[in-house]
């Protein structure tokens, strides 16, 4: 539809260079929720972001722009292969697996498979951790000033867009990381004294 590509070409025109390089956005009307992403795996180099176009244009530009961002952030953020004991144990199943399938060691296949399997999983975890949620919404809100926004009203715009879409998918309840982001953007946005202790946000 025509209003979807005028939509994509928008918002690749606020996204960074790096967003408009690795992401891609397609259209899915048939899914339930507003945005979704796949967690990327090292052997592609496009992280797609599926869009329910239908439901995604009931948010305010601004919602959507703050949104995007903060999702584009948080993939371009995403990486497998860099110095840390979880990419570290990745890798080293990776090629436990490849030298054993050359030997045809089924035990020794096990253990790589086994190995990579939790440094996929501790990846995952991290990625997931609410440092990094809070950070993919603090750099989309950097992002955002480059664009126009004020810090407070583009924090005010990714608070309201997590409600909207909560509310739009008819959920009535955040989860944990949900609290702790809206609590964070509230005090970013200068609407509550209270911002998020740095114990929670190290978890």
């Amino acid at each position: 539809m025509n209003y979807e590509l005028s939509e994509i070409s928008r918002l690749l025109d606020i996204m960074p260079a790096s967003g408009r390089m690795m992401t891609k956005i397609v259209g899915k009307a048939d899914q339930t929720t507003i945005v979704q992403t796949t967690f990327p795996v090292p052997w592609k180099n496009d992280r797609v972001i599926y869009l329910n176009f239908d439901l995604w244009m009931n948010l305010p530009k601004g919602q959507r722009d703050l949104v995007m961002l903060r999702t584009v952030n948080w993939l371009c953020e995403i990486k497998w292969f860099k110095l840390s004991i979880n990419q570290g144990i990745f890798g080293v199943g990776l090629v436990g697996i490849i030298s054993q399938l050359t030997e045809a060691d089924v035990l020794g296949i096990l253990v790589a498979g086994c190995l990579t399997a939790i440094g996929s999983m501790r990846i995952w975890q991290n990625n997931h951790s609410t440092e990094v949620e809070l950070a993919a919404d603090e750099m989309a809100i950097r992002m955002a000033t480059r664009r126009g926004y004020k810090t407070p009203e583009a924090a005010n715009h990714l608070l309201q867009g997590i409600e909207s879409v909560a509310k739009i998918e008819g959920r009535n309840n955040f989860n944990f990381t949900e609290l702790i982001r809206t609590q964070n953007l509230r005090a970013i946005a200068g609407l509550s004294p209270v911002g998020v202790p740095e114990k929670v946000r190290k978890e």
